[in-house]
């Protein structure tokens, strides 16, 4: 009996997803879990493994092609896994499911003759039309409703011009700004609405400029080196941007004396590493600032479109650089663990994220997030906040320094290992009283030191 291999849900929030490779072809004989296709969302690449032993009889999903959860990605036929004359896969069209309750539907008559051969209308995950990721993001920023709009793509996908047409009668009327993608995207929708005699606010404009000022053109000179957006570099890009529009940012720094936690860590860390576990000061960091979120929830939370929810679960990303570029995997319920536990689960994440194995569950989740500019760090910095959080705790590198400390009742100067740690946190939920309050009880816990280990 044939299987059909379907995309399965790759995470809480991902509903779709793009074909980046294909590792096999048709005719091929392939084992059970033998990994068939990469898949791109816009949370992590992952591979999907096949169910069962057979031979691939068919390639439904064309590479480079956005398909959603549960569409039909291969055709396998399982048996004694013997290979047959391979097809070419390329010239196979992709098939998405169609919604249970929602049959087939013509395209609508004013949709574009693109639309109008591609028959069918299949409904996406969201129960509105397809439209990959880039296309919704676009969509929302321009302040539209992806689900009421009509697609004039294949199966009744929303192309990013269908959403530039929609969007350009709504380019500023009442003085609306212009939100969107790239900067020919909003060039776009400016030129639009001017050819309509409207008055449109013009934001500032990557490589374009804002009001009178205008970015010089780049001329290319010999021993430059022009280096394309990867994929994750885009999305980080995007993230950070918007996370800079829609959120007032405000940095706080705390200085933290660690010759307690210092002098701890060195008892242990040699039992640590017997056991296969790196005892890093990060992991004194993350479980203090597990504690004192658990403490003040309050930084804890998300901001909704008129409201805000303290959430339960303290879900801590930690970023980790590797050779791909950032990624933020994520420690689920860390109040839960000890110092012992979140040293392993620091390297556990750093170790998959080194050999590219996070999956979408892996970054997702975060309710809160710690940045660690590693070995050669800085005196500190304020990051951006890693949306939808309401704050990030950035790390500075630790160096030793004179402090005044008291003993005996008498002030007395000594060689400390200190350490700056700057807190980014958006005002329009956390107050200064609530912000610092946190930054203090993680430097209260780091000063005495005393975590169980």
């Amino acid at each position: 009996m044939t299987i059909e291999v379907t995309l399965p849900q790759l995470g809480e929030s991902v509903v779709e997803g793009t074909i980046s490779k294909w590792l096999v072809n048709e005719g091929d004989a392939v084992t059970k879990d033998q990994p068939l296709l990469e898949i791109a969302t816009d949370k992590a690449d992952s591979e999907i493994p096949s169910p069962a032993t057979g031979v691939v009889t068919k390639i439904v999903a064309v590479l480079g092609s956005v398909v959603p959860v549960k569409s039909v990605l291969c055709l396998l036929e399982p048996g004694d896994g013997k290979a047959v004359t391979p097809k070419v896969a390329s010239s196979v069209p992709i098939r998405a499911p169609v919604a249970a309750s929602a049959p087939p539907q013509v395209a609508p008559a004013a949709a574009s003759p693109a639309a109008a051969t591609s028959g069918a209308t299949t409904k996406s995950a969201f129960g509105g039309p397809l439209a990959s990721p880039d296309s919704r993001r676009l969509a929302r920023e321009a302040g539209l409703d992806a689900s009421q709009l009509t697609g004039s793509g294949e199966h009744g996908r929303i192309t990013r011009d269908d959403i530039l047409r929609a969007a350009a009668p709504l380019a500023a009327p009442a003085g609306r700004p212009v939100n969107g993608g790239s900067a020919g995207e909003l060039q776009q929708l400016i030129n639009a609405a001017m050819a309509d005699g409207k008055a449109v606010y013009v934001p500032p404009i990557p490589n374009v400029g804002f009001g009178a000022f205008k970015v010089p053109p780049y001329v290319e000179k010999p021993g430059d080196q022009i280096v394309p957006f990867t994929r994750r570099r885009r999305l980080t890009a995007a993230h950070m941007v918007y996370s800079k529009q829609v959120s007032p940012q405000v940095v706080t720094v705390a200085e933290v004396d660690l010759q307690n936690t210092v002098r701890l860590r060195d008892q242990h860390k040699d039992r640590y590493k017997k056991q296969g576990i790196g005892l890093t000061y990060l992991a004194f960091v993350v479980h203090a600032t597990a504690v004192a979120l658990k403490e003040n929830p309050g930084v804890n939370a998300r901001v909704l479109d008129d409201s805000y929810v303290v959430l339960r679960d303290i879900n801590l990303g930690v970023a980790v650089d590797t050779k791909d570029g950032l990624v933020v995997p994520v420690i689920k319920r860390c109040d839960t663990l000890n110092v012992r536990g979140v040293a392993m689960a620091i390297d556990e994440a750093a170790t998959k994220a080194r050999d590219g194995k996070l999956t979408p569950d892996d970054l997702s989740g975060a309710s809160f997030s710690v940045s660690n500019p590693g070995l050669k760090g800085n005196l500190f910095g304020g990051a951006i906040i890693n949306q939808p959080n309401v704050g990030i705790l950035r790390i500075g590198e630790m160096k030793k320094r004179v402090v005044v400390v008291e003993a005996g009742g008498m002030d007395t100067i000594a060689i400390h290992p200190v350490m700056y740690m700057a807190l980014s946190y958006d005002h329009r939920i956390v107050d200064g009283v609530t912000a610092n309050s946190f930054l203090w009880r993680v430097r209260d816990l780091l000063e005495k030191g005393e975590f169980e280990l």
